[in-house]
Parts: structure tokens; sequence; C-alpha cells
């Protein structure tokens, strides 16, 4: 565990960037959701640009916390969900697939400009410099993940709503037990790399 000192502290230097992309992600979703007719976010506080409406303890701090102190080959987390109900949306079969995408898309237009100032030569502070770079990269990555068509990232909602009707029910039902298996075998890695 000693080795992974270097790594936790990384992360705790990196959390602030983290908690910024966090938010925009999920500020995006109801932001978009509010603009095409449900105001579910709105109405339960969480259309806001504050961290700590986002932030959820386990998910975004414990678990890739835990997973980085054990070594996993990967490490993820997730913020708390903006409330989205896709009924109130005037139009929810598109609707969807704009409030899907309005997360990675939000991410990679701040990771654009992020990486604008970063090469803007303005930047002199070399500790700014590199939450910049955590900022830029850790948007970028935020972005790509969640276009994964796998529930419930924002990839299963764009595919969701390009899917005929018939086919919503079966592909969400598989696109679940799938995102299900892959948190068991993560799980299942983490002991048999803690027991060997």
């Amino acid at each position: 565990m000693s080795e992974s000192g270097p790594i936790i502290l990384s992360f705790i230097q990196n959390l602030p960037a983290f908690f910024i992309a966090l938010t925009v992600h999920e500020y995006a979703h109801g932001f978009v959701a509010h603009k095409l007719g449900d105001n579910t976010a709105k109405h339960m506080g969480r259309l806001t640009l504050n961290p700590l409406a986002h932030i959820d303890l386990f998910g975004t701090i414990l678990l890739p916390l835990t997973l980085i102190i054990y070594n996993a080959p990967i490490v993820i987390g997730w913020a708390k969900p903006v409330p989205v109900n896709f009924y109130n949306l005037r139009n929810p079969k598109k609707g969807i697939i704009w409030v899907g995408l309005a997360g990675p898309a939000a991410n990679f237009i701040c990771g654009f400009f992020v990486f604008l100032i970063m090469n803007s030569g303005w930047v002199t502070n070399q500790v700014f410099d590199q939450f910049l770079r955590s900022l830029f990269l850790i948007n970028l990555i935020l972005g790509c993940f969640n276009l994964i068509p796998i529930a419930p990232l924002d990839g299963s909602r764009i595919i969701m709503g390009l899917l005929p009707d018939k086919l919503v029910g079966p592909y969400t039902k598989f696109s679940s037990w799938l995102g299900i298996l892959i948190m068991l075998g993560i799980t299942l890695i983490l002991l048999f790399r803690r027991i060997f």
C-alpha cells in the first residue's frame, strides 16, 4: 500500500479538476433537459455549477481512491446523476439523445478551451499549468468514457434514442446486465490482486 502513496497524493491534487469536469458534465445534462421541457433538475436544486450538489461520496471519492490503493488496472468513478424525467421532454425520443450528448459535449468543449489557455503562452505558474493539464485530460477521458453505450453511461441514452421503440427494452436490459458484469469483473480482479 505504501507504493500507492504518490498515486493517492496525485489523486488528491487532481480532485479540484475532477470536480470541475464532473460539475460541467452534470450541469450540461440538466441545462439541456431544462431547455427541452423538463424542469426536474431545476426544482431539485441540481441545475447549478456548485460542485457540492453533484459529488457522490462513494462514486466520486471513495471508489476511485479504493481502486487506486489496491492498484486496480482501471480507475472509475461517477458523480450524482442529475435527475431527468424524459417524459416531460417535448420530444422524448429526440430529447434523450440531446440530453445524453450534453454531458460529454460539455466536457469536450471545456477541454478545448483549457487547451487554448494552455497553449496561449499566458500561463507561467507551474502549479496552475499542471492543474490545466489535469483539467484537460480529465475532461477528455470523462467525455470519451461516458460515450460508451453501456447503461448507465450517456452512450446508452444516445443509443436508446436512435433505436426503434421495439428494440429499446431488450437493449436496455442487455446494457444494464453488461454494466453489472463489468462491475463484478472489476471487483473480482481486485480480489485476485489482493489475494495473490
